[in-house]
């Protein structure tokens, strides 16, 4: 099966879908494909005490408000539910269950050939790809000295505390909020939970005031191509200082310092100490790049694409979703407009 359209964009995430919208509002014939089975998929399968860390008044889309109290901070299901009614508010049209697995220049090199798992064929003028940076589940290497007894999830498969083992102590290791987050998950279940943290790892308040300085003074829109902007595109990401109080709340969460090894007996040795043997270990220990599927020469040496603001040197291919694509707002829901109504005029403009 084969198709032709104007412009592919790969992803029905937040960036794909504000892509969308400007693609549809420049009058374009464009397709949106993505590889699960429902729309909002990518927020729905998430863990289940997951939530936006920006209040819903931050975090719109382009020409679609929130529902509800602009002030809370939205769930993972209402994230996904968010997504699935703004692309049927705008009748895009999307292929769902359409992995994409290559990508490649056309014959004549004029266009691009996108071939799925599902065995359909794409040629288009133009393809953003919108799939997120970081999509292959990370883990460190120390984890394979663990037994096989020590049941291990990565951050992107845990959901809820009864997929682990009823009974035993467990460890979450990593340095970020889903990190956090997964360990309070879990010891408020009363377990022993071993945090395996980097207590060097900033922290900072999220609540209104934050938000409203953050987007009053601008910071959210500093650039990575001027001095701040690449200071702070390079240093750690702070973590939500109350998610942090919450956990260290919990007598039965203990913090060993950040993971540096593993042992056969089954325990995570910590820079500060060692956990007892393990039934269990999350590794909410991000993730790596994975953009193996395309064919073509604009990454760098780990992986990376190259491109300006989303923009690549190879004509009428560009990237959204990617963190500080421009600003530190690039990785958030609401940052997702901006970039796309950027990349959508440069690319409409220079092919």
């Amino acid at each position: 099966m084969e198709g032709s359209v104007d412009t592919l964009v790969i992803g029905a995430g937040q960036a794909g879908l504000a892509a969308a919208y400007y693609l549809q509002q420049h009058g374009v014939e464009f397709v949106v494909l993505d590889e699960r089975a429902a729309l909002g998929a990518v927020w729905a399968t998430r863990f289940d005490a997951l939530h936006l860390f920006s209040p819903a008044w931050t975090s719109n889309l382009p020409g679609f408000p929130w529902a509800g109290s602009a002030l809370r901070y939205p769930s993972k299901d209402e994230a996904a539910t968010y997504l699935h009614d703004y692309a049927r508010h705008f009748n895009f049209p999307v292929h769902l269950n359409q992995r994409v697995v290559a990508l490649n220049k056309d014959a004549a090199g004029l266009g691009y050939t996108v071939e799925t798992a599902a065995g359909t064929t794409y040629r288009s003028r133009r393809v953003i790809v919108s799939t997120g940076a970081y999509t292959a589940p990370h883990r460190p290497a120390f984890a394979t000295e663990l037994p096989t007894h020590v049941q291990q999830l990565h951050s992107s498969q845990y959901q809820r505390p009864t997929q682990l083992p009823t009974a035993g102590p467990v460890a979450v290791v990593g340095s970020g909020n889903s990190a956090l987050q997964i360990a309070a998950d879990l010891a408020a279940t009363g377990r022993p939970v071993f945090v395996a943290f980097d207590e060097k790892t900033g922290a900072l308040p999220n609540n209104q005031l934050m938000w409203v300085l953050l987007k009053g003074t601008g910071m959210l829109r500093l650039s990575r191509y001027n001095m701040l902007g690449r200071r702070m595109m390079h240093s750690p990401e702070p973590v939500v200082s109350g998610d942090l109080r919450r956990l260290r709340s919990f007598s039965n969460a203990e913090f060993i310092g950040r993971a540096v090894g593993a042992t056969a007996e089954g325990a995570i040795q910590g820079r500060r100490q060692a956990t007892p043997p393990l039934a269990a270990v999350v590794w909410a220990t991000g993730f790596r790049p994975d953009f193996s599927w395309i064919k073509l020469p604009i990454f760098d040496s780990i992986g990376v694409p190259e491109h300006k603001r989303g923009i690549t040197e190879v004509p009428g291919l560009a990237f959204l979703g990617l963190p500080w694509l421009k600003s530190r707002s690039s990785a958030l829901m609401g940052g997702a407009g901006p970039d796309a109504r950027h990349v959508v005029q440069v690319l409409l403009k220079s092919t």
